[in-house]
């Protein structure tokens, strides 16, 4: 069983009509100097005032890691909530900032086998020819506590 109520057991297609878009995607990510500069200012602003108008996330701290991977660490402020409440607080929250072309993981943290909390990485840009600006990128990570 792949989830609740799955009778089959596995998949009915595939996805290969979105590996072009996913290999431009990829392709950005690995061109040198394609993360642009300054997240605190290009994308902080919009996270905290997202946060401020939700309620839900709270910014406890923000960074920039030495490969330039913007990190946020947030504060889980809603109502007790399941993974997936979180995760489309999160979502919405990377919607604030969200370029054209966006990749997304979730990844579960755990402490003594029980869940301490969500991280997600994001790689969010604009590729050519659909953006009016230089392609360019940012990478992020946010790490939220509070979720159980």
């Amino acid at each position: 069983m792949r989830w609740e109520g799955d009778e089959i057991g596995r998949g009915v297609g595939d996805a290969e009509r979105l590996v072009p878009g996913v290999s431009d995607l990829l392709a950005a990510f690995q061109e040198p100097l394609w993360v642009a500069e300054e997240p605190e200012v290009h994308l902080l602003p919009h996270v905290e005032r997202w946060c401020e108008n939700d309620g839900r996330l709270a910014v406890l701290t923000s960074s920039t890691d030495d490969q330039h991977t913007f990190v946020l660490d947030l504060e889980w402020r809603g109502e007790p909530t399941s993974v997936g409440h979180a995760r489309a607080a999160v979502f919405s929250l990377i919607g604030s900032f969200a370029e054209s072309a966006t990749y997304i993981r979730q990844r579960r943290i755990l402490s003594d086998g029980s869940l301490a909390g969500l991280q997600f990485e994001i790689g969010t840009g604009e590729l050519a020819p659909d953006t009016r600006f230089r392609p360019h990128g940012h990478a992020v990570h946010i790490n939220v506590a509070g979720i159980r």
